[in-house]
């Protein structure tokens, strides 16, 4: 059995197999599933599939590619090259990750836990990780549930799909705005009226041929919440309309995708942040209502003590962080942020642990200290 707004469903295959073409029952009544894929049923399977938003998108020019275009050519990506490469100019057609491509089955996972948020948080002596990047890595997740989404699809009707989640050269927010699944808010997350913006995207890229959703219209009104909250107001005025990321300016960048120093100008702004940053997702009024998942993250996610990350090996920091997003950072990386958060606490306590990095043979995670020890009351 599973939910898809108000109205539960039952589906069993025609031999018995939970995964053959059958029927689903709605409200005791059943119909049989068409012997063609229409919007209804990637909706429903899609729910089946543990997806909390659902929708199509058609196919074609990327609507949004010039504006991307630009802001990668203005230098707003920063040192992404993976955005500025020749990866670039195949974001304009879908055609390139997959010919033949038709339609844009797009879907959204909540991840809003019942933790509290990183504006409600005051701990000097521990740092914040991103809310995305509490437990498991995402993509795998999000790659298996859309291949047995397709899998469910394709035993109705044949099609080539591919799976793509976060990785792939497409614009994945702008399909999802083409799919219905929300607007794209002045923070450039993809925002849900009903759900707010705490979403892991995944799109099948299929060959069928759908009816597409509608857009939705911009509700962010004349709100500048997530605009006066950014520490380092990463978040501005674009020369096409509305507004865009600066990632050159942007606490996410500097502690995740930056594989050089943190620019000493912005360190201060970087708080506590030792991965990512959650502040304009938090203030945003859309969240006020989102519903938590009840999915608790494990203590060693939310707010982990400073004075432990500092101490970990390199050996221990990868048992730690195998398999998740933190991965990312590199274990030089994960300590240059440490170091920052450590003294942007100002706690004296922190004075030893800061001396031992000072004394790192990686000159960043040293300079970094430095400053950091710098920072320190007495």
């Amino acid at each position: 059995m599973f939910r898809f707004g108000t109205m539960q469903f039952h589906r069993t295959g025609l031999h018995g197999g939970p995964l053959g073409l059958g029927a689903i029952e709605r409200d005791g009544i059943d119909w049989a599933l068409a012997d063609r894929i229409n919007r209804r049923i990637v909706c429903d399977l899609a729910a089946e599939c543990g997806f909390d938003l659902a929708g199509v998108a058609r196919a074609g020019e990327a609507p949004d590619f010039d504006r991307y275009r630009d802001w990668a050519d203005r230098g707003l990506a920063g040192e992404m090259r993976y955005l500025t490469d020749h990866r670039a100019d195949v974001r304009a057609s879908l055609e390139g990750v997959l010919p033949g491509t038709r339609s844009v089955i797009c879907v959204g996972v909540l991840y809003n836990g019942p933790e509290p948020y990183s504006t409600e948080f005051s701990d000097p002596e521990r740092a914040w990780i991103a809310r995305y990047a509490w437990g498991d890595d995402y993509h795998t997740r999000i790659w298996r549930m859309l291949e047995r989404l397709a899998g469910l699809l394709t035993a109705i009707e044949p099609f080539a799909w591919r799976a793509c989640v976060d990785t792939a050269p497409i614009l994945e927010r702008s399909l999802a705005r083409q799919a219905g699944l929300g607007w794209i808010g002045k923070n450039t997350c993809l925002i849900n009226q009903r759900l707010g913006s705490w979403f892991f995207l995944g799109e099948l890229l299929t060959t069928l041929e759908l009816k597409p959703d509608t857009p939705p219209p911009d509700r962010c009104g004349s709100c500048s919440r997530c605009i006066d909250a950014c520490p380092t107001a990463a978040i501005v005025p674009s020369p096409h309309g509305g507004f865009e990321l600066d990632a050159r300016r942007c606490i996410s960048y500097f502690t995740i995708e930056l594989r050089s120093g943190i620019p000493e100008a912005h360190r201060d702004a970087v708080g506590a942040n030792a991965f990512g940053c959650d502040i304009c997702q938090d203030v945003c009024p859309w969240n006020r209502k989102s519903p938590r998942t009840g999915v608790e993250a494990g203590p060693e996610w939310v707010a982990p003590p400073l004075e432990r990350l500092a101490a970990l090996g390199q050996a221990e920091f990868r048992d730690l962080f195998r398999g998740t997003a933190v991965s990312r950072v590199k274990y030089a990386g994960f300590l240059r942020n440490v170091a920052v958060a450590m003294g942007n606490s100002g706690l004296g306590k922190f004075r030893e642990p800061l001396e031992r990095l000072a004394c790192s043979e990686d000159a960043m995670v040293a300079g970094h200290a430095r400053w950091a020890l710098g920072k320190l009351k007495g």
